[in-house]
């Protein structure tokens, strides 16, 4: 049996795509003293949160759940609701435990689904796979077949404005269809989506509110949604701001992974805010247990506190295992981590050309805010570094 734990239980002390898989579950209330800095309104966390399943028997539960999907699914390809369940599945191991190995699955499974049912159903799977690897033209269209043959036009709006939110399209109409939303059924699935496109619209203490209204409606056990929103309000608070706070960004990604010890983004977010100030021991205990992900970030991250410590041998084997990952996951899914491999190689990665490809493309596929300001950024550095060249020594 899972047991119950706390918000605040995690391994020690101590950074999208919006994606909302995690809102199948629902929400509880607890009360958040306010208080305000720079003029907007947030809080520390509270001690206590909402109360979760252990986070680490609710991983082994999730791992243990999906394999028994794709078993059903290899008896059965057409059982009611198993491609589905499949999918939340592995967007759960994806966005959650690093493990981008479940992109090549979703496309396999999309590419059998399809293959043996010709009905709105299998549209719809692949209309969300694409989605899941930021292919949103691809998704578009199969969404647009699977309008014709009779999908649930429900279905079909909600994984819509998915897509325009997540491209950044028309956010303004996205902002009244997700408040709608949220008004309706105040619940965590539809709370979260309004906070994100909050914060893309920098309506950042909204947004704030809104990620807490998640937490403290939510009334169900899985630490899944609730990991999210701490990451959430994590990434607000230490990236998306224009003064952020280190220190309250850390106390939410510390609640992140006290809910899901497992959770790779949010190790390797608070990792770079504990190798920013100098906490390089404190850092690496955070990635060592996530190395064993595929996610290439966490080599990466785990490269820049090696260099940090003077230990550059290992930095560097750190950092080609992590040029490695990046190059094979780009060869199978270019879009779906074209912003984060373009960071790498504008930074640690040292190739600013290949960096400024990457974020051409990116923006082509999904102009939101976030991605013209890394591609202007990018583009800077770019034009800085040819300029150097030019200049004799």
């Amino acid at each position: 049996m899972a047991r119950a734990i706390r918000g605040d239980r995690q391994d020690r002390q101590g950074r999208e795509s919006h994606r909302v898989d995690v809102v199948q579950h629902r929400s509880r209330k607890s009360e958040i003293a306010v208080r305000s800095r720079e003029m907007i309104a947030f809080a520390e966390p509270e001690h206590l949160g909402p109360s979760a399943t252990n986070g680490q028997i609710a991983a082994i539960n999730l791992n243990s759940a999906r394999r028994g999907a794709w078993a059903r699914f290899a008896q059965d390809h057409r059982l009611p609701g198993i491609a589905e369940a499949i999918v939340d599945h592995e967007r759960l191991v994806l966005q959650f435990l690093g493990d981008v190995d479940a992109l090549d699955r979703l496309d396999a499974l999309a590419f059998q689904f399809a293959r043996e049912d010709d009905t709105s159903r299998a549209a719809l799977v692949q209309a969300e796979v694409a989605s899941a690897a930021h292919r949103f033209e691809d998704a578009r269209s199969h969404l647009a077949r699977a309008a014709q043959i009779g999908a649930p036009l429900d279905a079909v709006k909600r994984q819509a404005l998915a897509i325009d939110q997540a491209c950044g399209v028309e956010l303004d109409a996205v902002l009244v269809a997700r408040r709608g939303l949220a008004t309706a059924s105040g619940r965590l699935e539809d709370l979260i989506p309004l906070g994100a496109v909050l914060a893309d619209l920098e309506r950042f203490a909204e947004a704030d509110s809104v990620y807490r209204q998640a937490l403290s409606s939510y009334d169900d056990v899985s630490p899944f949604p609730l990991a999210w929103t701490c990451f959430q309000l994590g990434m607000l608070w230490g990236e998306l701001v224009s003064i952020p706070d280190p220190g309250l960004a850390a106390c939410w990604y510390q609640r992140a992974i006290g809910y899901l010890p497992g959770y790779v983004k949010a190790r390797v977010h608070l990792a770079e805010i504990y190798a920013s100030l100098g906490r390089t021991s404190d850092a690496q205990v955070l990635l060592l247990p996530a190395l064993s992900s595929h996610d290439p970030e966490v080599r990466w991250r785990f490269a820049d506190v090696l260099v940090a410590q003077g230990r550059l041998e290992e930095a560097s084997r750190q950092l080609e295992a992590a040029r490695f990952g990046f190059d094979q996951i780009l060869g199978k899914h270019p879009l779906a981590f074209a912003d984060h491999a373009a960071e790498f190689y504008a930074g640690a990665g040292n190739d600013l050309q290949r960096a400024f490809k990457l974020v051409r493309t990116n923006v082509a596929n999904r102009p939101t805010r976030r991605a013209v300001r890394q591609a202007q950024a990018i583009a800077k550095m770019a034009d800085a570094s040819a300029t150097s060249d030019r200049i004799p020594s």
